[in-house]
């Protein structure tokens, strides 16, 4: 796979770039913990199990809130302190979480935690979509959800160190405490990664008295059917991907009759894909455009899902169909923070994208819902199955009737006058970079010398 696009990069587009990456990484791994700490949470802290569904959803809530407030706050003023932002308050309920002594007050704090999270999530891809050239802004910008998969493992690989540092009484309040981390994050961005040139002439022209854009505007007549489709796909793509989540380790205990060991294992091999997917979509997105990537991904999703529940298949089919599962899920979230981006114009791009991500996750919490009840009078993989495709067939529909919009570019498309002036913007810092690189090479040499 090609990743020759990271040297073609900025030094500006690197730095926001691992930014915006940190903080999905993060995000993620401060997120996660919920789900990894749950069976000490009902052991320890003496939470039941439907409370452990509640503390699931109150996250979800937040997020979806989080996810479109900040947008709108973004699209006023600015990506860079929003996302700043909405990192530290991640981290600070993290931290929270840790002095906890009950169901309510994590329940509280999950909520919280979830504004922050939907929040940086929509506001950092716009950021990157935003500063990264039009060329590449389909690799970059999915690729930073890879760092999604990052967080889940970092999380993971973190528990048998904390547990067997500490006893499972004081463990799990370590393992909150730890997600302060993602506060330093914010130490780099403050110091190296500048405002989104884009957002700043939109600013610059709506100081210069240019209109109000009021948050209801992307559902106005000239946006409505951008955001609604946006809604569909978003719903259709996230519905898919936690209809599977959310019972797959089920799946693989109740109807595969595998050990807790080997669930495990192939847990691992999801997330492992989880983590290639962005860069291939991203790749694809940028060759086909997204429509067509977005078709693609959901046929070929939709192929691997249906052996995988439907029919009978050998423990390393499984492990193969598992590994695709996690890479195309992985690449169908990717695709949306690009694809949003370019749909909506930069008085409100925050604000749109904010919107149909999470909107998108509101109603796409309705999926894990369906498995349960439908589970209920029929095997659980059929139940999975049938969820799943259904919410694929609506992301298919969307992308079928979504825009064209791959490779815009953002600032001519608000500012046409501008285009000339935005082009010798990049020529001129390729050329300072490739300077830069002669300059490190030749200093070498000399110290070799």
């Amino acid at each position: 796979m090609k990743f020759g696009w990271y040297t073609e990069l900025t030094p500006v587009e690197r730095r926001t770039y691992w930014a915006c990456f940190g903080g999905f990484t993060l995000d993620s791994l401060d997120s996660t913990m919920y789900a990894l700490l749950a069976p000490l949470l009902i052991a320890v802290v003496g939470i039941s199990r439907p409370e452990i569904g509640v503390l699931a959803t109150a996250g979800l809530i937040g997020n979806a809130i989080g996810g479109w407030t900040a947008g709108i706050v973004a699209d006023r003023f600015g990506r860079v302190p929003v996302l700043k932002f909405t990192i530290l308050w991640v981290a600070a309920f993290s931290l929270l979480a840790a002095f906890a002594s009950g169901f309510h007050e994590l329940m509280v704090i999950r909520a919280l935690q979830g504004l922050g999270y939907g929040g940086e999530a929509a506001v950092g891809g716009v950021l990157i979509s935003e500063v990264v050239r039009p060329e590449l802004r389909g690799r970059v910008a999915s690729s930073v959800q890879a760092g999604f998969a990052v967080g889940y493992a970092l999380a993971t690989a973190l528990m048998p160190i904390v547990f067997n540092l500490f006893p499972e009484t004081i463990g799990w309040r370590v393992m909150f405490a730890i997600g302060v981390i993602p506060a330093l994050l914010v130490l780099m961005i403050r110091k190296t990664v500048p405002e989104s040139r884009i957002f700043e002439a939109e600013a610059k022209a709506r100081r210069n008295g240019g209109a109000k854009n009021p948050f209801w505007q992307i559902f106005q007549p000239a946006h409505r059917r951008g955001t609604l489709l946006g809604l569909m796909l978003a719903s259709g793509v996230v519905g898919g991907a936690f209809a599977m989540s959310a019972w797959l380790p089920a799946y693989l205990r109740i109807d595969l009759h595998l050990a807790v060991a080997s669930a495990a294992g192939y847990l691992a091999i999801s997330i492992a894909g989880s983590l290639t997917g962005p860069f291939a979509s991203g790749l694809l997105s940028d060759k086909i455009g997204r429509r067509a990537n977005f078709v693609v991904l959901v046929l070929c999703q939709a192929a691997v899902v249906s052996v995988f529940l439907f029919f009978p298949v050998s423990p390393t089919a499984t492990l193969a169909l598992i590994f695709l599962h996690g890479m195309l899920q992985s690449g169908l979230a990717a695709a949306l923070l690009p694809t949003f981006a370019e749909l909506f114009a930069t008085h409100i791009r925050a604000n749109g994208a904010g919107f149909c991500i999470t909107g998108g996750r509101g109603f796409a919490s309705i999926a894990p819902a369906a498995v349960g009840l439908m589970s209920a009078t029929m095997p659980l993989g059929r139940a999975m199955g049938i969820s799943t495709l259904t919410a694929f067939a609506v992301a298919l529909v969307a992308a079928i009737f979504m825009p064209e919009r791959s490779g815009a570019d953002l600032e001519q498309d608000d500012h046409p006058e501008r285009s000339d002036e935005m082009k010798a913007n990049h020529v001129e810092a390729a050329r300072i970079d490739a300077v830069c690189r002669d300059d490190q090479s030749e200093n070498r040499i000399s110290r070799i010398a």
